[in-house]
């Protein structure tokens, strides 16, 4: 049977990244299956899903990464449009993406030892709530 829930949390601001390792091994749990997949799809625009080691070190590296890609300080169409300031947060979050499928093994998520599931805030704003749905599938 397909089992789903919500995991909700609170960012705070452009660059916060937040390991979401513990509650999606709690939806698996939950969800009783032994062999399948987990499906995460977060809910929003302007923040992604990623796999990466949950190391200060490399996660400044990520938006280190982000911020040469599409830059702070230079115009974006977006922002012409609807004067918000996020432009660069949507074209980071498209960049990165907005879901994950993660194996399901002997009842466990399926990851490395030092690969954490993590959502990354990129909105200017100070804090979100954000929405990730998990999907636990036979």
């Amino acid at each position: 049977m397909v089992y789903q829930e919500e995991i909700t949390v609170t960012t705070h601001g452009e660059g916060d990244i937040v390991d979401l390792t513990p509650a999606v091994r709690r939806c698996v749990a939950a969800s009783g299956t032994e062999t399948g997949a987990c499906t995460l799809f977060l809910i929003g625009s302007t923040a992604a899903l990623t796999t990466i080691e949950y190391e200060d070190g490399v996660l400044s590296d990520l938006m280190d990464a982000l911020g040469r890609v599409a830059p702070s300080g230079i115009p974006y169409a977006h922002d012409s449009r609807w004067g918000d300031g996020n432009g660069r947060s949507h074209v980071r979050a498209s960049l990165v993406g907005p879901s994950l499928v993660v194996p399901v093994q002997d009842g466990t998520l399926r990851v490395g030892t030092w690969q954490q599931v993590v959502l990354v805030e990129l909105d200017v704003r100070e804090h979100r709530e954000r929405t990730v749905l998990c999907t636990v599938i036979p």
